[in-house]
């Protein structure tokens, strides 16, 4: 869970190698540490595939997204992998306009994002 009250980050399921984790709130300069923090630490304990529902995030800013920018080589470098679900137009508009949704993973819901990884496992 995370420490910042402005943002929360609840651990939906952990199995294998993957985990899938629901963020709510604003991800931006003051919060994006409450995800990076609970993040690794998933990736630490042998979850390197990475499934984030962002349904819950309406606001992202450029710390926001570096954070999720830092998330994604985290997974990489664990032999993992980063999957954004349900990202809210806002968020998504913010990710597109960046252009970092050539970088990134993203599904329109977390079953779409379980699917794919099955598949790909």
């Amino acid at each position: 869970m995370s420490q910042d009250p402005a943002l929360s980050f609840q651990l939906q399921h952990a199995d294998g190698l993957f985990a899938v984790a629901a963020v709510t709130g604003d991800l931006d300069f003051f919060t994006s540490p409450g995800l990076h923090s609970p993040a690794t630490a998933l990736i630490a304990a042998g979850h390197p595939h990475l499934i984030l529902d962002l349904s819950g995030v309406a606001f992202c800013d450029s710390a926001g997204l570096s954070a999720l920018i830092r998330l994604w080589k985290a997974t990489d470098a664990a032999g993992g992998s980063l999957t954004l679900a349900a990202v809210t137009a806002p968020v998504l508009r913010a990710i597109t306009v960046t252009g970092l949704d050539s970088l990134l993973t993203i599904t329109p819901t977390t079953s779409q994002a379980l699917e794919q990884h099955s598949a790909r496992t």
